[in-house]
């Protein structure tokens, strides 16, 4: 009888360890799901502002076309391209760095930074800019968390035998940090 019980601690122990580790894999491979659809979220609502922002700076600036063509086009590849997240990542800093652009333009037309329309889609972005950085912050934690799971002894035991494969952080491009010169504009 006590080598039974034995037997079934020792074979207990390693069963319930890959069980509760698979389950630990799989709830934070979820988390990274939920963390991204919360980013996308946020990417979809800055896609929806940005016409009405650019459409308020138009009529104040119709003479700078080239800024206004460039986000309409980046904006259109980074709705088209959301579900491939590397390109989408890239794609998303360009428009970002295209929108700041456009808001450093507006230093240029005083009246414009007066009115009421401007300034609540102003205000609207920058909610939302933040929202996506809280986003991201949240994404990165997570796959940290996932990616310690899947990299540190035993557990990268367990994730390389079911094929759980790390993922990548959402980063931020060198050109993403550049702050626009109003002088250019």
């Amino acid at each position: 009888m006590p080598a039974l019980v034995i037997s079934l601690i020792v074979l207990g122990f390693p069963i319930l360890f890959v069980v509760l580790t698979f389950n630990t894999l799989v709830a934070l491979r979820n988390h990274i799901r939920d963390a991204w659809a919360n980013i996308d979220t946020e990417l979809k609502r800055r896609h929806d502002l940005i016409p009405n922002l650019v459409a308020t700076v138009k009529g104040y600036a119709a003479h700078e076309k080239e800024i206004f063509e460039r986000i309409t086009a980046l904006r259109s590849k980074c709705m088209t391209d959301l579900n491939q997240k590397g390109q989408a990542a890239f794609e998303e800093n360009e428009l970002a760095l295209a929108v700041k652009q456009m808001l450093a333009l507006v230093e240029n037309y005083p009246q414009l930074k007066a009115d009421q329309h401007f300034l609540a889609l102003q205000q609207q972005l920058t909610q939302t800019e933040d929202r996506i950085q809280a986003a991201r912050r949240f994404f990165n934690g997570n796959v940290r968390d996932y990616r310690n799971k899947c990299e540190t002894f035993p557990s990268n035991v367990v994730a390389g035998l079911f094929g759980f494969e790390t993922r990548d952080y959402f980063q931020v491009t060198s050109a993403d940090r550049t702050v626009p010169d109003v002088a250019e504009y």
